[in-house]
């Protein structure tokens, strides 16, 4: 099968024919349609993983997220069928090898669920990491109808789901971006779009709310000091898959929460794709690329400012 994969540690990504692999017990194989790029394979491309303890068993696929049709089954998995529409993710389990940039995928059962008829191949791959990640985060800080919640990096995947879901929580959501992701952002559901590049946002976002915000998703940034918890009101939480400051600094600001690690399992994804079928949930997908294109669309990725989810089709 083509894949776009690292053949051995150091090498750079390449597009060529790997063996297609067989299932095996707990595991689904899928035919690929359609692939949704996360900055994460970056970090896989680049070998990175290895410093959280995650071996990597070369060839190393690239890519987590997928939609497309089940090819085979393997033991002990009774909620998907052969030629049953799903979408699914390679979970975070060593060793770090299958991938989804591919003509074929093997998914974890426990994070491939059935695709709704309403929902296209491509919107189904822009799901799973950015809209768990979303929920996940959100979930952290437990908001409340009537409370103002700050999406710090609101113009990318995971933000415009965060935005979408807290909105429909009756949350009041103030979002980061620039000026041309006003629009969008409001139309998803922002009561507040800050340009991030007229200033430091923490000092924005209190000259319009001098009391402070309830809480902060950051889903933008390497450095956890740069995080913008100062626009958080003391006794209010941090939580997000960026850099987040660790529980004794938040404690410091009279804060709580902390970092989240995402899991796209099926009982996640499962009500984010009725969402997304249903038309409650937008997925911003901000362009579809082919396979042979995949590592340019991770170099965007790695550059910032993709404005929604990147998404690679497939032929088999």
């Amino acid at each position: 099968m083509r894949a776009l994969h690292v053949p051995a540690a150091g090498e750079q990504p390449q597009i060529s024919d790997i063996p297609t692999p067989e299932p095996t017990e707990g595991t689904v194989l899928v035919r690929v349609k359609a692939a949704g790029l996360n900055p994460i394979d970056n970090a896989v491309a680049a070998g990175f993983l290895t410093q959280m303890g995650l071996p990597h068993e070369y060839p190393v696929v690239i890519g987590r997220d997928a939609a497309g049709v089940v090819e085979a089954v393997g033991a002990g998995v009774d909620h998907v069928a052969v030629g049953d529409e799903v979408l699914g993710h390679v979970l975070l389990a060593p060793p770090i090898s299958a991938g989804t940039l591919a003509e074929y995928a093997l998914l974890p059962a426990a994070a491939v669920t059935p695709k709704p008829a309403g929902l296209d191949f491509t919107k189904a791959a822009a799901l799973p990491l950015a809209g768990a990640a979303a929920v996940q985060s959100i979930e952290a800080i437990d908001p409340q109808a009537g409370q103002t919640v700050l999406v710090n990096g609101a113009s990318g995947g995971v933000g415009s789901f965060a935005v979408q879901l807290l909105a429909a929580r009756g949350v009041t959501v103030v979002a980061t971006g620039k000026p041309e992701d006003t629009d969008r952002l409001t139309q998803l559901g922002a009561a507040r779009v800050i340009d991030y590049t007229a200033g430091p946002v923490a000092d924005q976002v209190r000259a319009a709310y001098p009391d402070g915000v309830d809480a902060l998703v950051n889903l933008t940034g390497m450095d956890p000091s740069a995080a913008p918890i100062a626009a958080v009101r003391s006794g209010g939480k941090v939580s997000g898959v960026a850099a987040v400051p660790d529980e004794a600094t938040l404690a410091a600001a009279g804060l709580t929460g902390g970092p989240v690690m995402a899991s796209a399992t099926r009982e996640v994804l499962a009500p984010l794709a009725e969402q997304a079928a249903a038309g409650d949930l937008q997925v911003a997908v901000a362009d579809v690329l082919p396979l042979e294109q995949a590592a340019e669309g991770l170099g965007r990725l790695a550059g910032g400012g993709a404005g929604g989810k990147l998404v690679v089709t497939v032929e088999a």
